[in-house]
């Protein structure tokens, strides 16, 4: 219901400006837990968070609930937001579940692939090699993973994309529990395969290299016990 005496205009607007803040919080928070800033098992406080970027807590909740629509979060009655830590057995489905989608989403964007597509995935990979050069295996992590979801979009394929995305996105938690440091990461030589596969329009190599790739990422986690985690909510996003 409005408020007396705001024209329902104003209203509107309010709340479409504490939408996109909220949008806003929660894609840094998102790209925080993607390249390893936020681990899982963090805990994100609603005051902390607010005071970091500035905002109402009813803008931190807002973010939060996002985050927790799309796995990255657990919001627990009477304790908090914490980031997600996914078990032995939810990593192995996530990776299970790749496997079955990707390959063929590989196959479908060899044969729909454009050059400015091909041009698309030649500067993630570009990307990708400048992180791991500079040592920041985090924002490496996250590129892949754009990799793998720029794939998905080239294929034209709305539904399974989708579903590619939530994947890869819980698959950085995954990693980050699980990983074996540096090995955990994409080899570059993977991702150049695949991109000239595409750009030969080979859908049979693509969806081969797409499995090759998945099943070998898999065996580099070491899926039986997490490490603890030591940063505090401010180092991880920046804050004073």
């Amino acid at each position: 219901m409005n408020q007396p005496g705001l024209p329902t205009a104003h209203v509107a607007g309010r709340d479409s400006g504490r939408a996109s803040r909220a949008r806003e919080v929660a894609d840094s928070l998102t790209r925080a837990i993607h390249e390893h800033r936020l681990g899982p098992g963090m805990k994100l406080s609603e005051d902390e968070v607010g005071e970091i970027f500035g905002v109402s807590r009813t803008i931190v909740r807002a973010a939060l609930q996002q985050l927790a629509h799309d796995q990255l979060v657990t919001i627990e009655p009477h304790r908090g937001a914490f980031v997600a830590q996914p078990s032995v057995r939810e990593a192995r489905e996530v990776f299970e579940a790749r496997a079955l989608l990707e390959p063929r989403t590989a196959r479908s964007a060899a044969l729909r692939a454009t050059p400015e597509d091909i041009a698309i995935l030649r500067r993630h990979i570009a990307q990708e090699h400048a992180a791991l050069h500079a040592g920041q295996d985090g924002a490496a992590l996250r590129l892949s993973g754009l990799f793998h979801i720029e794939i998905a979009r080239i294929a034209d394929q709305a539904t399974i994309a989708e579903f590619i995305g939530q994947l890869v996105s819980r698959s950085s938690l995954v990693i980050a529990l699980y990983w074996r440091r540096r090995n955990a990461l994409c080899e570059s030589h993977a991702h150049d395969a695949l991109l000239k596969a595409l750009a030969d329009r080979d859908g049979a190599l693509a969806e081969e290299l797409m499995k090759g790739h998945l099943l070998d990422l898999l065996s580099s986690l070491d899926l039986r016990e997490a490490p603890g985690q030591r940063r505090s909510l401010k180092e991880a996003l920046g804050g004073p």
